[in-house]
């Protein structure tokens, strides 16, 4: 798929041992029994919560659940049951810290709004987990925080980024930096990335 993704995309053939690197370290989290914990801002958060979207459902895939769910559904309440395990799907855990408004505008009136993430992460996040921190500049506070405080919590950090990478990339255990310097490009390439992520992770972890 990464292959695909550089063909479609030549301007991130530089860049394919990094997005390797991210893969690896995610399919790592998720065989510990791990979750994402994702972040941005502006278009970055509408990214974090797609990520999210194609993680925690069927992305290509139907991914239906295991004959014990199904059979324990089955028991509990055979109509309703029935009904779930046609419809369930397998999800790969992941939040997106961006979605969470009482608690972002509580905390960020009681306390500095720069930590809202930062806060999140603490109350979440478990050692074996992964932050994901998406940031074109590599530089905004907020998720600098936060990614301070995952490595605190024993996270693995990986950066989604662009231009040099900034702060982010250089407290991130893996980056990936699109390597071009206007914004709204570096946003444009952050879809396709993540995406190719996406189908990797599920292809990973569902076999239908």
């Amino acid at each position: 798929m990464i292959n695909e993704l550089v063909n479609r995309y030549p301007v991130l053939a530089d860049i394919r041992d990094d997005i390797e690197m991210v893969y690896k370290l995610i399919v790592e989290c998720y065989e510990n029994g791990g979750k994402v914990l994702i972040v941005g801002n502006g278009g970055s958060a509408a990214d974090s919560e797609h990520i999210v979207g194609e993680l925690m459902k069927g992305f290509i895939k139907n991914r239906p659940v295991s004959e014990e769910m199904r059979k324990a559904l089955m028991e509990i309440d055979p109509e309703r049951g029935e009904a779930l395990a046609k419809n369930l799907q397998g999800g790969l855990p992941a939040i997106a810290l961006t979605a969470h408004t009482s608690l972002n505008t509580a905390f960020a009136n009681d306390r500095d709004p720069v930590m809202i993430y930062a806060q999140q992460v603490n109350g979440y996040g478990k050692p074996g987990d992964v932050f994901l921190g998406i940031s074109t500049s590599g530089n905004a506070e907020n998720v600098m925080y936060a990614a301070v405080t995952a490595k605190a919590k024993g996270l693995k950090v990986l950066a989604l980024t662009g231009k040099d990478g900034g702060k982010l990339a250089k407290i991130a255990d893996a980056s990936i930096i699109i390597p071009v310097q206007e914004t709204y490009k570096i946003q444009e390439l952050h879809l396709p990335v993540y995406h190719a992520l996406c189908l990797m992770l599920e292809d990973r972890f569902y076999e239908e």
